[in-house]
């Protein structure tokens, strides 16, 4: 009970994530390419591709009314994502595919309002929403690879360092005699266009990029 009432209490969380990019192309881009060769090429598709990451973090929860908690929790989160481009020339006598692997250590700050359920027996439901700012500390250095030639994508596609996202997610907490344990799953969506937009093959045949996460988190609060 001491849990539930308690005006404030703090705690850690540990989660699983996975991240990827929402990428608006501009679709049938037939764009001249100093990059490859002294040919066009007509950008086929766009995608990204999820990959799995893990994050660890602190939590700091406010009670403000009976069912209601603003909640702060600070984390430090490792994820890798993916762009793929597959290229080709407007006679579709060749055909490209780059690939570009990025791999992000971000600082998260998430500032969100808990709506709780009446508590049953040792459990309650509640759901979360709010918004954040999140730094990528890799994001001067980032890793990738291409196939089909050089890192082209590596050069030609750069991304910013700092983000503003809105979250929405949902859990569970179960009152134990020493801490509260909880399971929230939550959805980050970014706000910003992180890609840099220079003259190439690559970022001229892509509007936006945004971020995107998904996060499986286990709080222990006391």
């Amino acid at each position: 009970m001491r849990f539930y009432k308690k005006k404030i209490h703090f705690g850690f969380t540990i989660a699983g994530n996975t991240a990827d990019f929402r990428i608006n192309p501009r679709p049938n881009s037939l764009l001249p390419d100093t990059v490859i060769s002294n040919s066009l090429y007509r950008v086929k598709s766009v995608r990204s591709q999820s990959q799995p990451g893990f994050a660890i973090g602190l939590v700091t929860d406010v009670r403000l009314q009976e069912y209601v908690r603003l909640r702060f929790t600070p984390n430090i989160s490792f994820g890798t994502r993916k762009i793929q481009y597959t290229l080709n020339t407007p006679d579709r006598d060749s055909a490209k595919i780059f690939e570009k692997t990025v791999e992000s250590v971000f600082l998260i700050f998430p500032m969100e309002t808990k709506i709780q359920s009446k508590r049953l027996g040792n459990f309650s439901a509640y759901v979360i929403g709010g918004g954040g700012y999140s730094l990528d500390l890799s994001a001067r250095k980032k890793a990738g690879s291409s196939a089909g030639g050089a890192n082209q994508l590596d050069d030609n596609v750069k991304l910013l360092r700092d983000d503003f996202f809105y979250s929405a997610g949902a859990g569970t907490d179960f009152y134990l005699q020493y801490f509260k344990l909880g399971f929230e799953l939550k959805l980050l969506i970014g706000t910003r266009d992180l890609l840099k937009h220079e003259n190439s093959v690559f970022t001229n045949s892509i509007d936006k990029i945004r971020s995107r996460m998904v996060v499986f988190s286990i709080t222990f609060e006391g």
